[in-house]
């Protein structure tokens, strides 16, 4: 008589496992996310093989710790993120919207490294896909070999070929190990390659790049427990009608978490962006209404941000509000903090706020770039180009302390700012005296409005 197979169901989104179907998963609180799939048993402990312990426990104190040894890669901007470089054995998982430039980033840096042999195992795309994009970044290599192959198993047969010194797989979400019975991509499929791949990585001493998808939330298709086996998770974003592209590091076991690439995409590749202010404030001949120059700080990077906003009489009766790259409903409070503190009565106008460049930003020290962008508008009264805004609106109209002060302050003077707006009391312990800018400190709107149109 023929043994049953057994089944168990899983959450796709986060990867818990049930012996039976329900509607929600119990773990994540997701609903509809549970996916049956077919599970081989596994030897009890008592039938398998004996096997003796090669390591031991140690005390902290005996353990040696020696700086992790890097591979540079040529993109200064990823080397960054990562840390200073790629760690030996390290696994790194990258991964963000489709055509957003992963595939581009990934090949142009490994096309650039001569010193390693480097094996790229695509599941997606075909081998002429690959050399045409490459012969559009504008580089050849004689030391990148390039194989097309989904089975985890035929991956690790060229693996043993090529011995490369760094290995890609785009992407996990396309390749399957035959010791599993469900499909590519399912939770116990990226689930259990992903474990192998991490083991090659950990015995060989040989970094892995996973290429992944993300889903329609925007967070990374698969188990959740892909982020945890991972070291590193690298998020690329970027709108696609703008060619900033910018790479965040999620998780990161060798570096800070809080550090920014940027990249511009162009018809040749990705380019770094060196000084994204420059890049992103708008030269004007003449002084117009609406602008105001925001200094924010998008992990531990600070820059200038060009915030334009328009306020005009509602045509239709109900009026309008558009934001674009921005908080919709912190700008619906800022509104409302404008109407009530400062006594604009912006209820029955369309008001429309626009992130210049393409990005969006979350930083709370925008908001007084944000309100006086707005008044600008309303009143039809230019702030000068040479003046920049720093700081955060509370409820009751007070403008509050930000972090990274200094920073920001001197980057505003180092862009040729000749003025910049802060919130009262922020200055503490800081030294002043080296800076170049007239510093302004604000406590309430009315204030910051006195300041700008008198």
């Amino acid at each position: 008589m023929a043994k049953k197979e057994k089944t168990a169901w899983f959450c796709s989104a986060c990867g818990a496992q049930s012996t039976r179907w329900e509607g929600r998963c119990p773990a994540c609180g997701e609903w509809n996310t549970m996916v049956e799939e077919k599970i081989k048993e596994k030897p009890s402990r008592a039938s398998s093989s004996v096997r003796i312990a090669t390591s031991r426990p140690m005390a902290v104190s005996s353990i040696e710790a020696e700086a992790e040894p890097r591979i540079h890669m040529p993109s200064e901007e990823l080397n960054r993120v990562l840390g200073g470089g790629l760690v030996p054995g390290s696994i790194v998982l990258i991964g963000g919207e489709p055509g957003i430039g992963k595939s581009t980033l990934v090949l142009q840096n490994l096309l650039a490294i001569k010193s390693k042999t480097i094996l790229y195992v695509s599941g997606e795309e075909s081998a002429t896909q690959l050399k045409l994009r490459a012969d559009r970044i504008g580089r050849g290599s004689d030391n990148c070999f390039i194989v097309c192959e989904t089975s985890l198993e035929n991956i690790f047969d060229h693996i043993e070929a090529v011995q490369p010194g760094i290995l890609v797989v785009d992407s996990i979400q396309t390749i399957a190990t035959d010791t599993l019975e469900s499909s590519a991509g399912s939770v116990s499929q990226v689930r259990e390659c992903a474990a192998q791949l991490l083991k090659y990585a950990k015995d060989s001493g040989v970094p892995v790049l996973l290429i992944g998808h993300i889903n329609k939330e925007g967070s990374l298709a698969g188990p959740k427990v892909l982020e945890h086996i991972v070291d590193a998770v690298l998020q690329f974003d970027g709108d696609n009608h703008y060619m900033y592209r910018i790479l965040r590091p999620i998780k990161n076991r060798f570096g800070s978490t809080s550090e920014l690439g940027i990249y511009e995409m162009g018809q040749k590749g990705l380019r770094e962006v060196k000084n994204p202010s420059e890049m992103l404030l708008t030269a004007h001949d003449q002084e117009l209404s609406g602008i105001a120059i925001g200094v924010t700080i998008d992990g531990a990077r600070p820059f200038l941000i060009e915030t334009q906003a328009l306020v005009s009489s509602a045509a239709y009766g109900t009026p309008q509000r558009s934001v674009t790259g921005f908080d919709y409903k912190r700008m619906n409070m800022l509104l409302a903090v404008l109407e009530k503190r400062v006594g604009f009565k912006l209820g029955q106008k369309d008001v429309f706020l626009n992130i210049a460049g393409g990005l969006r930003v979350n930083d709370p020290a925008l908001d007084l770039a944000v309100i006086s962008a707005i008044l600008s508008s309303n009143v039809d009264i230019a702030i000068p180009q040479s003046t920049c805004f720093a700081g955060e609106v509370g409820l009751s109209g007070e403008i509050r302390p930000i972090s990274r002060i200094e920073q920001r302050i001197t980057e505003a003077q180092k862009l040729g700012m000749e003025t910049i707006l802060i919130p009262k009391n922020n200055l503490k312990g800081v030294n002043v005296k080296n800076l170049n800018i007239r510093i302004q400190e604000v406590g309430k709107v009315e204030e910051a409005f006195r300041c700008l149109f008198g």
